[in-house]
């Protein structure tokens, strides 16, 4: 029998051990590498939907989008044609039933957009006897100073749906918000026009209220319902609105619908009649949009007896009140906004003075500093009015914080605590009261404070 050696047997036995211990190393390094991969691609992702997800503002309604009444003769739907957001829906269709009437109020800006000039001039055309229409909006890019390839692009978009919906295109009307000065992708629009069509239906109006978002955290809805003679009247409006915000005949994209039965002069009357009192007495920003739009369609559906007498007035002042409501949802959702504030001035010469100090006030940077740092520091109230232009005396004003008397007759209130008005500055909701003592004209306008997150937002709004 052969002498086995034990020395060399061992020494072969430790190099494949070695051998198999390199094979093991590599193959769970590989695998390492691997799932290393697949965590970093995952992270990746899952930080790039929390960068993208935006907080939603803490004013926003606690119930969230309100159940809005369907209104007969209006069907919407919306697509994602990906003009600059991925995975959303970024363009809504709206259709309107033959005989509807269509009020109007939009941007006085000089640097309007093509759409906002192409509804002016549709508007004050004469209207097709019993003609529907349409209104299409897209997020995303404003089509504003693009030029006459701005205006083609509207022409492109609108005889697109005129032709998808056998339509006059003197009576589709388009809407476009977002980044300014880059050339709307129009063929994206158009590419998903048979979607739209196909999809149009009256229950659809809160996924419409979110396809026309930009920065807004929540979609915004209001409703109202009044009793017609033989029946009921529906009004519901949806807006969008954030940032860019101190109207001038409109806010940023509003759109409002009733069954009423009413002429489009009557419409208009009491649209342009309550403009100034809600949209136009709103800011955020101080920045006037360049695509500011209103419009308001009736259908006639209702079944009720056309608008006429007490009934009229009941319809306009829920008109006021579907408007005031879209208006304040605006400002709750106010870039980087936490707190809502109201600003009452009262005693002022003329309604111009009474204007001039709610803005100076609701528009002042230290002002809606103060108000986001909640430091109630009643002197730069005193320098916003003093700026203002308007008429003051300063021993005739009166400043308080909701029913906090802060100041009077030129001086400080000696019974003033800073505790007081701290405490106020501490609510969501803030009410600042200047009276001017000069006179009977009143203005109240709604703002919201200046926080770090307005920088941040308009800081990335183009990355």
């Amino acid at each position: 029998m052969a002498k086995t050696d034990w020395k060399a047997e061992a020494k072969t036995l430790k190099k494949r051990l070695r051998k198999l211990k390199s094979q093991v190393t590599e193959t769970v390094s590989d695998v390492a590498e691997g799932v290393g991969h697949e965590v970093a691609e995952v992270a990746g992702k899952i930080s790039a939907k929390l960068k993208a997800a935006k907080p939603v503002s803490p004013l926003a309604p606690k119930d969230g989008f309100p159940t809005l009444p369907v209104i007969k003769g209006v069907e919407f739907s919306a697509a994602e044609a990906g003009i600059k957001y991925a995975n959303r829906k970024d363009v809504m269709l709206i259709r309107l039933a033959p005989g509807t009437a269509i009020a109007g109020v939009f941007t006085r800006s000089s640097t309007r957009s093509g759409c906002v000039r192409d509804c002016q001039d549709k508007l004050a055309a004469k209207v097709p006897v019993g003609a529907g229409a349409a209104i299409i909006v897209n997020s995303g890019n404003s089509n504003a100073f693009t030029g006459k390839v701005g205006d083609k692009a509207v022409a492109a978009v609108t005889g697109g749906v005129a032709a998808a919906l056998e339509l006059p295109a003197e009576r589709v009307f388009s809407s476009s918000t977002g980044v300014i000065g880059e050339p709307l992708p129009h063929d994206k629009i158009t590419a998903v026009l048979p979607d739209l069509v196909a999809n149009l239906r009256e229950d659809a109006i809160e996924m419409a209220a979110h396809a026309m978002m930009t920065t807004d955290t929540f979609a915004k809805g209001a409703a109202a319902t009044v009793q017609g003679e033989g029946g009921t009247i529906h009004i519901a409006g949806i807006a969008k609105g954030s940032g860019m915000i101190a109207p001038d005949m409109a806010t940023m994209l509003v759109y409002i619908f009733t069954d009423a039965k009413i002429s489009p002069v009557m419409l208009q009357r009491m649209l342009s009649r309550n403009v100034d009192a809600t949209f136009n007495s709103i800011t955020v920003d101080s920045d006037t949009s360049t695509s500011d739009t209103l419009l308001l369609a009736a259908t006639g559906q209702s079944d009720a007896e056309a608008v006429k007498g007490p009934v009229a007035k009941a319809f306009e002042t829920a008109l006021q009140g579907v408007m005031q409501d879209l208006a304040l949802q605006v400002i709750r959702d106010g870039e980087g906004a936490t707190k809502l504030v109201e600003v009452r001035v009262t005693g002022a010469a003329s309604d111009d003075d009474a204007a001039k100090v709610a803005f100076a006030i609701a528009n002042s940077p230290l002002v809606k500093t103060a108000l986001a740092g909640e430091d109630p520091n009643w002197g730069r109230i005193v320098a916003a009015i003093g700026k203002s232009g308007a008429e003051a005396d300063r021993d005739r004003l009166t400043i308080r914080f909701g029913d906090v008397l802060v100041a009077r007759n030129g001086w400080r209130n000696p019974d003033y605590l800073e505790e007081d008005g701290a405490a106020h500055f501490k609510q969501d909701e803030i009410l600042i009261r200047v009276d001017l003592g000069l006179g009977k004209s009143s203005r109240t306008v709604w703002t919201c404070d200046l926080t770090n997150r307005y920088i941040e937002i308009n800081a990335d709004y183009r990355s």
